[in-house]
């Protein structure tokens, strides 16, 4: 922990010492009339956003109160609120108990927990849309996966949470390397990594760790409309929404340890400064091994956050994130995507099931920082401004390396370098939000201007042999210590070369009301991009994309059902290249216009009994143009025109049906196709290799009980499909299948009052399967945690 880090810390605890000192204190016992405890009471200050629920004891607690006269209440599902008015001084702890007329026995059937609500659900709207829409009134697909499915999965890691989004899979692991280095994963037939926290830019090259996530929103299509260019996938993209401060004093500690070396722990902590201001921070120190014979990962992850309410009309939100990974990463094994294909059986792979072909001296560190400022200012009671600035610093320091093909149907010749980069991300922009009549019709509006600024900055090695690998017999000729490697190294520094990309942008977007029923979107987006890059030669780039969006909703029955139909456009504007006539002559710098992806969806979403069953199915059709393909008269040369269609069907439930059982699962089925390309390239007419597979189904269910002698116990089931996967798909030199598989995952499960005890086991028939993206990587075997939570 660095020196400004532990003075942060040491201020906020000062800070917090100080306002406790100055403020008073709330505690007492709820009951019945027949002076039983009574659990799940909330307590809180009338006016004020400030109280607490009681415990199975009937306690409960108010701290940081402000000397003051306060009307404190008392209310619970089926009886009359109460209320009494105190007087506080600065120091003072009051005493206040309440007994509320009923009697035990007739309040044995009111339930008031969250048994009742379908706790899975949870929709981010206003990232989304960049509007105050729900899932309902927004013509676009996604997903969000609440924190709540993520603790009782007992999830350690970003891929484990996104198993729970419908038609998502992950094609790479973490790599570490800079630039591209974490993980990536398939969506709409497109790969696509998770680059957004808050709706803004935040790039890593690393694993995220799950501590701050309040939901992770799995966003679907070409949205290049509101998110620009820089940062997402023409099948979607992923961000994060993190956990924020509220008025309340509460916090969590969690526990977890299971086997592959797993240890944990982790910390939510939530401070009210005073009246207007609170903090939050939530941490995490987690080790772990891998199910194979080297590799792992020891992280430090600690993200302060700040609210103040600076007056009626201006409010500060501030989120930051620290993150300090180092990781020993399997090799990726790649198939040879030169030569014909030599591989016919998964089996000499599975033979080499648990060998990493790596050793624990070669590790790679990851830091991250992020930073987050935004101001809402509200400027009438139609419009509202929200400025927001963000800058992330993702760094790369250590050591890389893969397997390539020999094309022999035996052996791998490993390359390894020592990775040192940069990136550096700043994101600023300045949103208008509306809210508005014109007439009888309303309006929600966005105006927005978005300056963005990336910075890749390289000061690795070049890259060099080191042994061959032969799966016949796991030999590995390579030298696997830090010593050795450094010795093969030295003298092929690549030199210092920087990238940069700025864009600056401006959209407006407004769902206009034609009636309470039916409502259209119009969106527009202007992106000027520049790309420069420093080092041996220097280059510069200048492009200009416009992006548009229309969608159309009809609810048939409102706030229950609706139809809804879109088109939706995302671009990538492409960096220029060098090129020659077919001799090698006349070299030359040549500049392309930005490739382009239309998507045009259309489907129905259902919100029935109050949240408890919320459904979308949906059918999609997306078709990027413009792409760079190999000229067919000069191999020398590049030329645009080539084409990928990708449709689907996608079907995504979270329901809750009866009381205590809560589910999730989705559904997808995706046709993708190179319908435009050079032919000796060997992709025309054959399925993308970063589509990954045809079909993916994912479900969890979970069930606890509320009553009876099983009060508090739950159980847990469900896991994940996918059908066969080309992972390397070419008509020149052959196809490679991945195995189609089904993996399944159980917990028990104990809730109290204050507690959550949880024994997760993932992979129950210890089945071996695989991800990959022209690569072949196992996955993990069966595994055990244990959980611990304890709130306070």
């Amino acid at each position: 922990m660095n020196c400004r880090l532990l003075l942060f810390v040491s201020l906020f605890f000062l800070s917090t010492i100080t306002v406790f000192a100055q403020s008073g204190s709330i505690q007492g016992v709820v009951t019945t009339s027949d002076l039983q405890p009574l659990e799940f009471v909330n307590v809180g200050l009338k006016g004020f956003a400030k109280g607490n629920t009681t415990d199975r004891k009937g306690f409960y607690t108010i701290k940081n109160i402000e000397p003051g006269t306060y009307t404190v209440f008392a209310s619970f599902v089926g009886v009359e609120k109460q209320e009494r008015t105190i007087q506080i001084s600065a120091g003072e702890t009051i005493d206040l108990d309440f007994t509320l007329p009923e009697s035990s026995t007739e309040l044995s059937e009111v339930i008031v927990t969250d048994l009742s609500s379908n706790r899975f659900y949870a929709d981010s709207n206003f990232t989304v849309a960049k509007l105050p829409l729900t899932d309902l009134e927004n013509p676009q697909v996604y997903n969000s996966i609440s924190r709540k499915l993520l603790k009782e999965q007992v999830v350690t890691n970003m891929n484990d949470a996104l198993k729970n989004a419908t038609g998502i899979t992950r094609l790479w692991e973490s790599t570490g390397r800079g630039g591209d280095g974490a993980e990536y994963y398939s969506m709409r037939g497109f790969s696509v990594q998770p680059t957004m926290v808050n709706g803004m830019p935040s790039l890593n090259n690393g694993g995220l760790d799950p501590a701050n996530i309040e939901t992770v929103d799995v966003i679907k299509g070409p949205s290049g409309t509101l998110f620009g260019s820089s940062v997402i996938s023409y099948g979607g993209l992923i961000n994060i929404t993190t956990k924020r401060p509220s008025d309340l004093f509460k916090g969590e500690v969690g526990f977890i340890t299971g086997n592959n070396g797993l240890n944990r722990i982790s910390g939510d902590v939530n401070v009210p400064l005073n009246e207007n201001a609170s903090m939050r921070v939530n941490t995490a120190y987690q080790q772990n091994n891998t199910f194979q014979d080297a590799g792992g990962k020891t992280s430090f992850f600690v993200a302060p956050s700040f609210k103040l309410q600076a007056s009626e009309r201006l409010s500060f939100l501030i989120n930051t994130e620290f993150l300090n990974s180092n990781s020993v990463n399997a090799p990726m094994i790649f198939l040879n995507r030169s030569n014909p294909l030599t591989f016919d059986s998964i089996e000499p792979f599975e033979r080499n099931y648990e060998r990493s072909f790596t050793s624990d001296e070669l590790s790679i560190n990851n830091d991250s920082y992020a930073i987050q400022a935004q101001a809402f200012y509200k400027i009438s009671n139609a419009w509202t401004s929200q400025t927001v600035v963000s800058r992330s610093s993702t760094k790369t320091a250590g050591y890389y390396h893969y397997l390539f093909d020999g094309s022999d149907g035996d052996s791998f010749y490993r390359y390894i370098s020592d990775r040192n980069g940069q990136t550096l991300t700043t994101d600023i922009q300045q949103n208008f939000i509306g809210d508005f009549s014109i007439g009888s019709m309303k309006n929600k509006m966005i105006v927005g201007l978005d300056f963005y600024d990336q910075d890749i900055k390289n000061s690795s090695t070049g890259w060099v042999g080191n042994g061959v690998v032969t799966l016949s017999d796991g030999n590995d000729t390579g030298v696997l210590t830090q010593a050795g490697v450094d010795e093969l190294l030295k003298d092929t520094f690549e030199g210092n070369t920087t990238a940069a990309t700025r864009v600056l942008s401006a959209y407006v977007s407004d769902v206009l009301e034609l009636t309470s029923q039916l409502s259209l979107m119009a969106s527009v987006r202007v992106d000027n991009f520049k790309n420069e890059s420093w080092g041996t030669d220097t280059e510069e780039n200048t492009q200009t994309a416009v992006s548009p969006k229309f969608g159309i909703v009809y609810q048939p029955i409102k706030d229950k059902v609706s139809v809804f139909g879109n088109y939706m456009n995302g671009f990538t504007n492409i960096a220029p290249t060098t090129v020659s006539d077919a001799d090698g002559t006349n070299s030359r710098f040549k500049v392309f216009d930005p490739e382009r992806a239309n998507q045009y969806e259309f489907g129905v979403k259902t919100n029935l009994l109050s949240d408890k069953i919320t459904a979308t199915a949906s059918y999609y059709n997306i078709r990027v143009s413009n792409r760079v393909m190999t000229d067919p008269t000069n191999v020398n040369n590049s030329i645009q025109g080539g084409e990928v269609v990708s449709k689907g069907f996608e079907l995504s439930v979270i329901a809750s049906p009866v009381e205590g059982l809560n589910l999730v699962a989705g559904f997808s089925h995706n046709d993708a196709e190179v319908t435009k390309d050079y032919p000796e390239s060997g992709y025309l007419g054959v399925r993308p290799e970063e589509a990954g597979p045809e079909d993916l189904f994912n479900f969890w269910a979970s069930y606890n009980f509320y009553a009876g002698p099983l009060k508090g116990f739950g159980l847990g089931f469900g896991g994940n499909a996918a059908s066969e996967y080309l992972t390397l798909n070419r008509d020149n030199i052959g196809s490679f299948a991945l195995p189609s598989y089904q993996v399944f995952n159980a917990s028990l499960s104990y809730t109290g009052s204050q507690y959550f005890l949880a024994l997760k086991v993932n992979n129950l028939t210890d089945q071996k399967y695989y991800s990959g993206w022209s690569t072949v990587t196992p996955q993990n075997l069966r595994n055990v945690s244990l959980s611990l939570n304890y709130r306070f």
